[in-house]
């Protein structure tokens, strides 16, 4: 057998085994569906804008750019900056490089290390009390040394072994809270373009209704002077148009708020607002909706990958820990040349060489390691916990946002009806009012109803709207289908 293949196998056999679990993923969870949330079926329609009926379709998969089937060329344009401008995302990808360096680098415990040194020393010794050390009649010297040390720990019990590993979850780790950026800041995105169509419809609605409580305050205040109405009658309906006023300056408030809170997603500051604006009817509401059943949720969701991993690496460290109970070995050689100038280096009889091992174990520490292994034990179930804390809060997740695409398709559809009465109502009104059979007050206050009803339509089908995208959030976003990785471009990298 060669040097190298003896090396190389004795080097293998020395990492074989690790002390410590070896770690096995988690079960899979024996539920099979989300108690009585509706994981089949569909939704009740509307006739109304977003009011389509939704089915659910077990295991169906999910787009890597789940986004684009909201249908709006604007909303998929703003994701897109953001997932490359955002702060947020520049950080998880610095995170991740990180941490496979460090990986990389705590791989490199496997190999010795070889070190050069070149030295030189000038030097005197007492001729009067000691004997020369070197050949040289003067009683000070020069002493040029140049040697290669290697040093060397065998991985006996697997302490190595286990740090690589722990290291390699932490880049694992990394790589799913980076897909858990991803996937928040793209639903943000949506959310939040969401939020701004709703409140741009609420506000235009809340106009038309201050506009119609003007316009039948002033026809209240003309019949006061015609004695037809009294000064109740008046302080009353000054009194509505001064609530429906009040409501505007909240909603404008809002939709500020909301530009501004979208012009952060895309990792900007207030005053480089972006041009595009969104209005509900320019979105397109998905009609097929999937549904994961929780053994795939724990697959899809990178929080729940990632508490795994954070497992994983918490079973790795318990391995380390007791390797640092157990004895440690370490290698050492050094080969080189020592003259008394530096021009005789290399030269005949000027070479050393030594070799040695040594074995060291803690005798007293006053149970620093034993209390450090016992810490090691204790995260370990604490990692194991916080892993099912996990998956509950992902199968909650989708359960609350099953609930609410169900609950809100019937409360769209109320909405509605409600919204479709008040139209008809006021239709009748401007009919009636042609005919002379009934007075502008009267077509004033079915207008007024007809707006608050139009009002709480465009929360109904904002709600929607936001429950889909909050369905595609909780079951992961589909990031395993991404075909391409945002990379983040705002300020570059800083790496050489």
């Amino acid at each position: 057998m060669s040097p190298r293949l003896a090396v190389g196998a004795l080097i293998v056999s020395l990492t074989a085994c690790a002390v410590g679990p070896n770690f096995k993923r988690p079960s899979i969870p024996p539920a099979s569906g989300y108690g009585s949330a509706p994981a089949q079926g569909q939704t009740t329609s509307a006739e109304s804008m977003a009011g389509s009926t939704q089915r659910f379709v077990a295991d169906m998969d999910i787009p890597g750019q789940w986004w684009t089937l909201f249908q709006s060329s604007k909303l998929d344009h703003l994701i897109e900056q953001a997932l490359k401008a955002n702060p947020d995302v520049g950080a998880a990808q610095a995170a991740l490089r990180q941490a496979h360096e460090l990986y990389l680098a705590q791989r490199a415990s496997y190999f010795p290390n070889i070190q050069g040194s070149v030295a030189g020393d000038r030097s005197e010794f007492p001729a009067a009390t000691l004997t020369s050390p070197t050949v040289a009649p003067s009683t000070i010297y020069t002493l040029y040394t140049a040697q290669l040390t290697l040093s060397y720990t065998p991985d006996i019990f697997g302490g190595t072994r286990r740090a690589v590993e722990l290291a390699r979850t932490q880049v694992e780790s990394s790589r799913f809270q980076l897909e858990a950026t991803y996937l928040t800041l793209s639903s943000n995105v949506v959310v939040t373009a969401i939020q701004e169509a709703s409140l741009r419809g609420q506000i235009a609605a809340t106009e038309r209704l201050l506009e119609v409580q003007r316009q039948l305050t002033k026809m209240v205040q003309r019949q006061r002077l015609l004695g037809t109405a009294t000064d109740l009658d008046v302080l009353a309906q000054e009194s509505s148009e001064a609530q429906t006023a009040q409501t505007l300056p909240p909603l404008q408030k809002q939709l500020g708020q909301t530009r501004d809170a979208l012009t952060a997603l895309l990792g900007r500051l207030p005053s480089d607002e972006p041009q595009e604006t969104f209005r509900l009817e320019e979105l397109t509401l998905p009609t097929d909706l999937p549904v994961s059943l929780p053994s795939k949720i724990i697959e899809q969701r990178p929080d729940v990958r990632q508490s795994e991993e954070n497992l994983h690496g918490a079973s790795a460290a318990v391995g380390v820990a007791i390797a640092n109970l157990l004895p440690q070995f370490a290698l050492n050689a050094d080969i080189g040349s020592s003259a008394l100038k530096l021009g005789q280096l290399f030269s005949p009889y000027t070479g050393f060489w030594d070799l040695g091992a040594a074995l060291s174990e803690t005798l007293f520490d006053a149970g620093a390691l034993l209390h450090k292994r016992r810490a090691a034990d204790a995260a370990l179930d604490q990692a194991a916990a916080q892993y099912r804390s996990a998956v509950i809060l992902a199968c909650q997740n989708v359960a609350d946002t099953l609930r609410a695409l169900e609950a809100d398709a019937n409360a769209l559809k109320a909405s509605a009806e409600g919204d479709i009465a008040a139209k008809k109502t006021f239709d009748l009104a401007q009919r009636q009012r042609a005919l002379g059979t009934i007075s502008w007050v009267a077509v004033l206050n079915a207008e007024q109803a007809y707006q608050q009803a139009e009002l709480a339509l465009i929360q109904a089908q904002a709600s929607r709207y936001a429950d889909t995208a909050g369905l595609f959030q909780s079951l992961g976003g589909g990031w395993w289908n991404r075909t391409e990785e945002p990379r983040y471009e705002q300020f570059g990298s800083t790496a050489q």
